[in-house]
């Protein structure tokens, strides 16, 4: 088995090459699909956000992949034109990249808030798409967990914890401030919460789209009011501040909207979104002026800094080698998919009789015994590996010894 990626992220490719590159949930579905249908494709994660695509493959040792071309084929660009701006990484340079995004020393701001979230996001989601196998499984969760150990062991926090931060910051030091300024948001996602919330804690007033198709409670920063996102164009032009930060594959402002408009204030637009939510050619009208996520550049470097930087490296180097070690014994895993697949049919045998009496017609029986024979098996598997979490190489191998010879007696 062999652990291979490709990414994409803001160091090489600008934000319309990354919106190339952008993935909703799905898109992300269709793509676990087809990669998974591959024979050497054992499992996939897929890392989305707005300044880095990556895909992640378990793959068979004995087998060639070539991520890159995988996924410029799934998206019918050209892989020529294109594979300047990914870097491709194996085994043990792919495992220190992991670690190193999820503790977010890979990120524009060092240490943002969110990386951690949006990586456990994708190997849950992945999880869902029964898109993993165990390899990632356990790459993504002690990234995850090392990530943690540093948020919460060191600060790495500076005066931006996020793209937002960084933004208002920078247009503070141009002489632009959001302090009792009308602000409208449009998304309330992650992004866009944040962003609301950023606006507030300076002093401004702020509007939050809510579509009307979403039912139940939405969650938005107290303080703010909310509209719907059809009436969004109506409040444009008294606001002074327009942030918008949703996954909308489409323009959520067009230059079309906006050319009529004449305000007689400075329109100060923040397009947070991969792909764009903002149309470029809205730059080009009086009266409003355009940044988008690329327009923030952020300085890191104080001694403080490096000092927690360091601490963060030790951290890494730990939590890697709790990886490593079990890298390294991932001769266990044949055993393991044997004693899954051996408890699922077990499992389907004793349901026989309930099988054989209950009232369906012979496919949906087949249908439910598949599904009561993959519970038993997922079982087993988190039973097996919580365990090897637990003991030693030898009291593991023990244990699997014990349990096959009860299979077989």
């Amino acid at each position: 088995m062999s652990v291979q990626m490709a990414g994409i992220d803001h160091n090489l490719a600008s934000l319309d090459v990354r919106s190339v590159f952008s993935f909703t949930k799905k898109l992300m579905e269709q793509a676990y699909k087809d990669f998974l249908a591959l024979p050497a494709v054992e499992g996939c994660v897929i890392i989305s956000t707005c300044n880095r695509m990556e895909i992640w493959f378990s793959v068979s040792e004995e087998e060639e992949l070539s991520p890159v071309s995988l996924i410029c084929g799934f998206l019918h660009v050209d892989p020529i034109q294109y594979a300047p701006f990914f870097v491709e990484r194996k085994e043990q340079d792919a495992v220190d990249h992991l670690f190193r995004l999820a503790a977010g020393l890979e990120s524009r701001i060092v240490g943002e808030d969110q990386i951690i979230t949006q990586v456990g996001d994708a190997l849950a989601f992945a999880r869902s798409c029964y898109a993993t196998d165990h390899c990632l499984e356990v790459l993504f969760r002690l990234a995850v967990t090392a990530g943690k150990r540093i948020k919460t062991e060191t600060n790495l926090s500076t005066a931006d914890h996020s793209v937002i931060h960084a933004a208002l910051r920078m247009l503070a030091e141009g002489g632009v401030t959001v302090t009792d300024s009308r602000c409208l948001v449009i998304g309330n996602g992650m992004m866009g919460r944040l962003a609301a919330q950023a606006l507030l804690d300076h002093g401004a007033m702020v509007t939050v789209t809510v579509r009307q198709y979403r039912s139940g409670i939405v969650d938005i920063p107290p303080g703010c009011r909310r509209i719907n996102y059809d009436e969004r164009l109506s409040v444009l032009p008294d606001c002074d501040f327009v942030v918008s930060a949703t996954s909308s594959p489409n323009y959520t402002l067009r230059y079309q909207d906006l050319c009529g408009m004449k305000p007689d204030h400075p329109v100060y637009m923040i397009d947070l979104a991969v792909p764009r939510d903002m149309e470029p050619e809205i730059a080009s009208l009086d009266g409003f002026i355009m940044y988008d996520i690329d327009s923030f550049h952020i300085d890191l470097h104080s001694e403080k800094l490096r000092v927690n930087l360091a601490r963060a490296e030790e951290i890494l180097q730990e939590e890697q080698e709790r990886f490593n070690s079990w890298y390294d014994c991932r001769e266990f895993i044949p055993r393991i998919q044997d004693l899954k697949s051996r408890t699922g049919k077990d499992v389907g045998d004793r349901m026989n009789p309930f099988f054989r009496y209950i009232a369906l017609h012979e496919d949906e029986k087949s249908d439910l015994r598949k599904e009561v024979e993959g519970a038993a098996a997922r079982m087993m598997n988190h039973l097996l590996f919580s365990l090897r979490d637990r003991l030693t190489d030898r009291e593991f191998r023990d244990c699997l010894d014990a349990m096959e010879k009860a299979f077989d007696e």
